[in-house]
C-alpha cells in the first residue's frame, strides 16, 4: 500500500517541491540568525543602561532594537510559510511522522512563539509603562524566547537527520513517538543547536560592527559607534572560538551517525584509518565524480590525522569512505555495517512483511500468523526506506555541494576568528599593532606608509571600514554554506534510512508547484529588499532617542 501510495508522485513535483522548501528555508534563514544575534547584543546594551542609567545606553539600546525589530518581524513571516509547506507540498511526510515532527512545532507555536511575541510588545512599547527592570526582563526574555523558539525547530531537523524516540505502528502506518525525551534532547540535537546558535550570534556582531565602522567613516554617532563595537567584537570573537569547538562536536555526531555524509563533505571515496583532513582538492563543482574508480580527490592536500580525530576522537580512528558505505564495511570493534545492496534487499523484505500483515489482518488470519510477519517487519524496519531505493547511487549525496560548502563554512569561520582577534587588538590600541598594520599594507601597496589618515578615536585605518561592510555577505555565506551541508548531506533521504525524499512529496501537479515556487520567489526577494531598504534607512537616521519613551 505504500509503495503504491508513494511511487506514483511525477518526478517533477519532487524536483519543484524541493527547491520550493530549499526557497523558502534559504530566505527564511537570511532573518533568523540576524534576530538570534542581534537579541544577545542588545540584551547586552541595555543591561548597560540598568547598571549605569546613562541617558547614552538607553539611546544605544533603542537604537539597536528598532534594528531587531525590523527583521523579526520578516522571520515571523518566513517562517510561517516554512510549516505550512509540510502540509502542502510534503502531506505524505507529515502523513507518515506527523506525529513525531510536529510534536516540537507544536511547543514551538505554542510556548516559544507567544513567550516572545509577548515580551517584544513590552520591549518596545513598555519604556514609560514599566520598571527599568521588568523592560530589561523582557527584552533578554524576547531573546530567549526567539531562541527556545530556533531550538524546538532544530530538533525537529535533528530528528530528521536522527531519528529516535519512535516506533512504526503497522496498524495506523505511521510512525509514533514513544518517547519525547529522547526526541528533544537528543545529542544530536543538542549539537545542532549549539553550533546554530552560536553561529548566528557571529553574524549579529558582524552586522554590529559593520554598522559601527559606516558611522566612524561618517564621522558621526562617534561615541555609540565605539562603544557598540566593543561589545560587538567581544561577543563575535567568542562565539567563533565556540562556533569552531561546537563544529567539531557536530562533526563527531555526523560521522556517528550520518557517515554517508561526512564521506561527502571530504569527498572520501575509499575511507580507512588514519584519515586526514582535506585542506584543499579537485572537486569539479559542475559534476558528481566517479567516486567508485577513483581513490581520491586530485591535487589533494590535507592535514594528516585531522579526519580520524575529527569523527572519532582517535588520530588513528576508522572512517568509512562512499565506496566503503555503499560496499558495507567492519569497524575495529568488530561491528558490521551491511552493504547499500543488503539494505536495499531488506527494506523491500520490510515492505512487503507490512503489505502481508496488512492483508492478513484484513482476511482475519489467526494471531501466529500477524506476529509472524510483525516479527519479520520489526526486524527489517531499520532499513525500510531503502525499499525504495532503485539504484545504490542514489543513496549519494551530490558530493561537489557539500565538498565546497563545507570549506567555505570553516574557511569563513577562520577569517572571523582572525578578523575579531584583530579589531580587539586596533580597538584596545595594543601598541605597534596600527604601525605594523600599516607597513605591512604599504609592503603589499595597499596605501602608502606616509599616510596618516588613522580614526582618532578607534585607532581603525579607513580601509577597515569597507572591510567590515564586507564582512555582513561573507556571513552569510557561510552561515547559508552549513545549511546547505546540513540538508545536502542526507540526500536522498528526507527522514535519514526511514523515508526519501520522492516518498515523502504530495501528490500535486508539477506546473503547480512551480508556479507557486515562482510567485514565493518574488514575495520573498520583495520582503529581502523591503528589510534591506528599512534597515539601511533606519541606520542613516541613527539613534534617536524618542522622549516619550525615555524613563
Amino acid at each position: 500500500m505504500l509503495q503504491h501510495l508513494f511511487m506514483n508522485i511525477d518526478a517533477a513535483t519532487i524536483d519543484w517541491s524541493r527547491a520550493q522548501f530549499a526557497l523558502t528555508a534559504i530566505y527564511h534563514w537570511l532573518f533568523v540568525p540576524l534576530t538570534l544575534g542581534l537579541a544577545l547584543i542588545m540584551g547586552i546594551v541595555e543591561t548597560r543602561y540598568y547598571r549605569t542609567r546613562d541617558t547614552f545606553w538607553l539611546k544605544a539600546a533603542q537604537f539597536w532594537q528598532k534594528l531587531f525589530g525590523v527583521n523579526f518581524a520578516m522571520g515571523v513571516a518566513t517562517g510561517i510559510i516554512l510549516e505550512f509547506e509540510f502540509g502542502t507540498n510534503w502531506s505524505n511526510y507529515s502523513w507518515f511522522v506527523g506525529d513525531i515532527f510536529g510534536a516540537p512545532l507544536a511547543v514551538e507555536g505554542i510556548v516559544a512563539f507567544f513567550m516572545e511575541s509577548t515580551f517584544v510588545a513590552v520591549m518596545f512599547f513598555g519604556w514609560k509603562k514599566v520598571s527599568p527592570g521588568f523592560h530589561l526582563a523582557s527584552t533578554w526574555l524576547t531573546g530567549l524566547g526567539a531562541t527556545i523558539s530556533a531550538w524546538w525547530i532544530l530538533v525537529a531537523n535533528a530528528w530528521m537527520q536522527y531519528p529516535v524516540g519512535c516506533e512504526f505502528n503497522a496498524d495506523t502506518m505511521r510512525n509514533e513517538m514513544v518517547s519525547f525525551a529522547q526526541v528533544a534532547l537528543s545529542p544530536f540535537a543538542i549539537d545542532k543547536f549549539c553550533h546554530t546558535v552560536i553561529s548566528s550570534w557571529i553574524i549579529g556582531a558582524i552586522f554590529v560592527v559593520a554598522v559601527c565602522c559606516w558611522y566612524l567613516y561618517k564621522k558621526r554617532e562617534e561615541k555609540l559607534a565605539v562603544e557598540s563595537m566593543k561589545i560587538g567584537v567581544w561577543v563575535g570573537l567568542v562565539a567563533a572560538l565556540l562556533a569552531g569547538a561546537t563544529g567539531h562536536k557536530s562533526a563527531q555526531s555526523v560521522g556517528q551517525v550520518q557517515p554517508m555524509k561526512l564521506a561527502a563533505m571530504e569527498a572520501l571515496y575509499n575511507g580507512g584509518t588514519d584519515q586526514g583532513l582535506t585542506a584543499i582538492a579537485w572537486v569539479n563543482p559542475l559534476c558528481q565524480p566517479d567516486y567508485a574508480n577513483e581513490y581520491e580527490a586530485p591535487l589533494k592536500i590535507e592535514m594528516p590525522y585531522a579526519l580520524s580525530f575529527m569523527a572519532t576522537n582517535d588520530i588513528h580512528g576508522f572512517v568509512p569512505g562512499i565506496n566503503d558505505i555503499l560496499r558495507g564495511y567492519t569497524l575495529p570493534d568488530g561491528t558490521v555495517e551491511p552493504s547499500a545492496d543488503e539494505k536495499i534487499r531488506r527494506g523491500k523484505m520490510a515492505i512487503e512483511s507490512l503489505a502481508a500483515y496488512r492483508k492478513a489482518k484484513a482476511d482475519k488470519a489467526p494471531d501466529s500468523v500477524l506476529t509472524t510477519h510483525l516479527s519479520a517487519l520489526k526486524a527489517n524496519m531499520k532499513y525500510f526506506g531503502y525499499g525504495y531505493i532503485t539504484d545504490k547511487s542514489q543513496l549519494v549525496p551530490y558530493v561537489p555541494v557539500n565538498f565546497w560548502a563545507f570549506r567555505i563554512m570553516v574557511g569563513l569561520g577562520c577569517l572571523f576568528i582572525l578578523y575579531f582577534a584583530v579589531l580587539l587588538l586596533m580597538l584596545y590600541k595594543v601598541p605597534f599593532l596600527s604601525v605594523f598594520t600599516r607597513r605591512l599594507l604599504a609592503t603589499f601597496g595597499v596605501l602608502p606608509e606616509t599616510e596618516a589618515d588613522v580614526h582618532r578615536i578607534t585607532g581603525l585605518p579607513s580601509w577597515h571600514y569597507f572591510a567590515a561592510i564586507a564582512m555582513v555577505p561573507l556571513a552569510y555565506i557561510a552561515s547559508e554554506s552549513g545549511w546547505l551541508v546540513a540538508e545536502f548531506g542526507r540526500q536522498p533521504w528526507t527522514i535519514q534510512d526511514m523515508l526519501p525524499t520522492w516518498a515523502a512529496v504530495s501528490n500535486l501537479q508539477s506546473g503547480s508547484v512551480a508556479l507557486t515556487f515562482i510567485l514565493f520567489l518574488i514575495l520573498f526577494t520583495t520582503m529581502l529588499a523591503v528589510e534591506i531598504n528599512i534597515l539601511l534607512k533606519q541606520i542613516a537616521k541613527g539613534p534617536e532617542m524618542d522622549r516619550e519613551f525615555c524613563v
